[in-house]
């Protein structure tokens, strides 16, 4: 029984540290879309989240209007320390023109 959750704890401990991470080690980020951004501004690791050394990924839905701004951001999931976060950066995240859409964004942090 221990010998399983030894396997257990290393493959999900391994896991963790597969996840692709910028230079810094703050957070990255991808789209799920066709519509392409032109301007990204990455989220500010909130102090807070440096604390208590709180990684995670952030999942939202980002509605952009015609003109490329973000109109409307849906969190999907994530910590709320981490969400709020994101949401401040996307909403000054700018897109390609074109007809009203829904992004799916992935931000992840890392400490």
């Amino acid at each position: 029984m221990r010998m399983r959750f030894a396997l257990i704890l290393v493959l999900a401990l391994s896991y963790g540290f597969q996840s692709a991470t910028p230079a810094r080690g703050q957070q990255s980020s991808s789209t799920e879309s066709g519509r392409k951004v032109i301007r990204k501004v990455p989220p500010v690791y909130p102090d807070e989240a440096k604390r208590m050394s709180l990684s995670g990924t952030v999942k939202v839905v980002a509605v952009v209007g015609p003109d490329g701004s973000v109109k409307k951001i849906e969190p999907l999931g994530g910590s709320p320390i981490l969400v709020q976060a994101a949401e401040n950066a996307i909403s000054r995240w700018k897109y390609a023109p074109g007809p009203e859409t829904k992004e799916s964004v992935e931000l992840h942090f890392n400490p």
